[in-house]
């Protein structure tokens, strides 16, 4: 192996087979091959030039395999016509096994490569009979069909799926782990049989042409997907996204090209996004986790599940799925010009049900029951929050966040994340800054930032008194108590303790859960005749239209006006006032 290319090039030794039986023709046949080694290496060279540090790919899609086996198919037809051309020697034309014997001796002594190629390069004209022709067909025919049948790729075929990628007109680089080997070796195989076929039908006398060879094209300039996906990864994690965020991108972006293929970006389709949903349509819920399906690949478990008659996953997931991946494709659109269509545009599950009815709002009877837990009236401790006693834990985040929950419209952990700094006070209105002025702050959308005076309830329920208590204590965010979760969010510890208060108030249900003080306070704004504009602008909805382009919206004493007609009718918490 030439010390120049010993690193890259993708094998430690050149194997060949001679394909023939007889031994005059295989001594003609090591001298043409040792000349086609050195074009591989040559060839290999002219790669590595020309690509410089390019990845390798890590896989190869069918339409590419389906061209490389055409090229193979036009090469071995195209072998075949130049023997043709030179014409084949009288059956019984013997040669000098003499002669033969002392230039095959002084090619093995010499180590001087031009020697070695000019004295090979002169057995290049010599010319098989035609019933060797006929026999080195039959025997390339037989091996190929016994390895096709059994799906065996022996090291001849394995070796020429190597080389045919360095071909000038093909120049492909693909990883030496790539699943796509077998396929291509495979497709080598098929190609080898008909090309064979065909050099049979010749030999009987029939006109058969040799096929131009179109290769495959040159590789796309733009990135292969995987490269895109990290530079997308990693924007959005220092901008916006928690680890739990960036992990769950990141797995289904994974699922997608481990079964659709490592591409370069402008090659994918809408009929790739049809392919993915299509599996996920077969996948059931948390499949990761089901003991038959642990392990496999995404379409090797969905094609299981669907044999073993798992139920599927939710329409809502399999949308949200499709939103993971397709929110690539949103922000690839905006930084390549090469970047397709948006492959998943159109493919989102109608759902049955309204968006708004995904969650209820509490009753009534169901807040009434909320704020007269024991946290509220009188428990054991903060810990023991469920059970009847003399505490009131009037300093704990489980109590205050409900309440400024219901009072706000402001997300979970909109209210979690709050500095003591952003309770402020402005022309004699205090009020809530949501913002993501902080390392462990975020925003869902844009939109999100906003003010929310503090309704008067909040204020007579202590809600200064426990601000101030705070800032005593040198505490720099409103609710020191709850710690960030693994997955980067305050918001998840907290949810499934308040998911176990409400089963303990014996008020679960699969439509409520925190996020139902939302729709509580979207309610009683309506019932309370406050604008859709300003309940809006209350809760960070984003405006539609062009009156999203202009002005700063609402002033504060507009909110403050409208956030002072604010009542939840039917619903007393006197019980809570501290004033």
């Amino acid at each position: 192996m030439p010390q120049d290319i010993k690193a890259t090039y993708p094998k430690t030794e050149e194997t060949f087979s001679l394909r023939t039986t007889d031994y005059k023709e295989a001594l003609r046949r090591v001298r043409i091959a040792a000349v086609e080694v050195d074009r591989r290496f040559e060839a290999h060279r002219r790669m590595l030039a020309e690509s410089g540090s390019k990845a390798p790919l890590k896989e190869l899609a069918d339409s590419d395999i389906d061209r490389v086996a055409a090229a193979y198919y036009a090469h071995l037809l195209e072998e075949d016509e130049e023997i043709r051309i030179q014409g084949f020697t009288d059956d019984d034309n013997d040669d000098d096994d003499g002669v033969e014997d002392q230039k095959l001796t002084a090619i093995v002594q010499t180590d001087d490569p031009e020697v070695i190629n000019r004295l090979l390069a002169a057995r290049l004209q010599e010319r098989p009979s035609f019933t060797d022709h006929q026999a080195a067909t039959s025997m390339v025919v037989d091996n190929t069909k016994h390895g096709y049948a059994r799906g065996r790729v022996d090291a001849f075929i394995a070796s020429e799926a190597e080389d045919v990628l360095n071909w000038d007109n093909i120049n492909i680089r693909l990883e030496p782990s790539s699943p796509s080997w077998p396929r291509l070796a495979r497709a080598l195989q098929a190609a080898t049989l008909k090309a064979y076929e065909a050099i049979r039908r010749r030999n009987e006398g029939e006109v058969i042409e040799t096929p131009k060879a179109a290769g495959v094209p040159p590789e796309s300039r733009t990135p292969l997907l995987s490269m895109a996906v990290e530079e997308w990864i990693a924007e959005k994690s220092r901008t916006s996204w928690v680890p739990k965020t960036e992990k769950e991108h990141r797995v289904w972006m994974d699922h997608f090209i481990s079964l659709i293929g490592d591409r370069p970006l402008d090659s994918y389709t809408k009929a790739d996004a049809r392919a993915f949903k299509a599996v996920l349509l077969r996948l059931p819920p948390n499949w990761v986790k089901v003991a038959e399906l642990q392990g496999l690949p995404i379409e090797k478990a969905a094609d299981k599940a669907k044999k073993f008659g798992l139920a599927p996953m939710s329409d809502h997931n399999v949308n949200k799925l499709m939103r993971y991946v397709g929110s690539f494709w949103t922000w690839a659109q905006g930084h390549y010009d090469e970047a397709t269509a948006h492959p998943f545009n159109g493919l989102q599950i109608k759902l049955k049900k309204n968006v708004r009815d995904e969650r209820d709002p509490f009753t009534t009877d169901e807040l009434r029951t909320i704020f007269n837990a024991p946290i509220y009236t009188g428990c054991k401790s903060a810990e023991r929050w469920h059970k009847a006693g003399s505490v009131i834990p009037i300093e704990s985040a489980y109590y205050w966040v409900p309440l400024i929950s219901l009072y706000t419209g402001a997300r979970l952990g909109e209210v979690l994340q709050l500095y003591l700094a952003d309770i402020r006070e402005e022309d004699d209105v205090l009020y809530f800054d949501i913002n993501d002025a902080g390392d462990d702050k975020r925003l869902k959308t844009p939109s999100s930032r906003r003010i929310i005076p503090v309704h008067n309830d909040l204020i007579e329920f202590g809600l200064l008194e426990y601000v101030e208590k705070r800032r005593g204590q040198g505490h720099k965010r409103l609710f020191p108590d709850i710690e960030m979760g693994q997955d980067g969010y305050y918001s998840s510890p907290f949810s499934k303790r308040f998911s176990r208060f409400l089963k303990y108030t014996g008020i679960k249900h699969k439509t409520n859960a925190f996020h139902s003080f939302r729709h509580c306070f979207e309610d009683a704004c309506r019932d309370s005749d406050i604008s859709t504009e300003i309940m809006n602008a209350l809760q960070g909805h984003s405006e539609k239209g062009m009156a999203a382009r202009y002005g700063k919206g609402f002033a504060l004493k507009k909110l403050a006006e409208a956030m002072g007609q604010l009542r939840f009718r039917g619903l007393d918490l006197s019980h809570l006032m501290r004033r």
